[in-house]
């Protein structure tokens, strides 16, 4: 299986936009998602999104701005950020996981800096 690997991550103004992109088999995969960290805090699960039947789940912090999707037959992952506020800053990862009771796994990550 390919790595996850993430892109599209760079610096924008606050009320900008970016998209994040991901290539993310769904082979074995019960769900697809984001997470983000920064420094001195720990990571956390932005946006989800089921392989199969595509719900999706949003943190309450970026609800209404973000917009998780897939494009199956590409294997692409992406997120589409809106009105991007400086605390969105920090590092985002690309993440499957193989089922309810399995890990997360992430890619190495693409930082996102917004400046005020």
């Amino acid at each position: 299986q390919v790595p996850l690997v993430e892109s599209g991550g760079g610096s924008a103004q606050a009320g900008g936009s970016l998209r994040l992109s991901c290539t993310a088999s769904r082979d074995n995969r019960f769900l697809l998602g984001w997470w983000r960290e920064a420094p001195g805090v720990q990571r956390a699960l932005v946006a989800n999104i089921y392989t199969s039947g595509g719900t999706t789940w949003y943190a309450d912090s970026v609800k209404g701005r973000f917009t998780i999707s897939q494009d199956i037959p590409k294997n692409m992952l992406y997120l589409q950020m809106n009105n991007l506020q400086p605390n969105d800053t920090g590092m985002y990862y690309c993440a499957t996981k193989r089922g309810i009771g399995s890990p997360w796994d992430w890619g190495q990550g693409t930082q996102v800096t917004i400046s005020s």
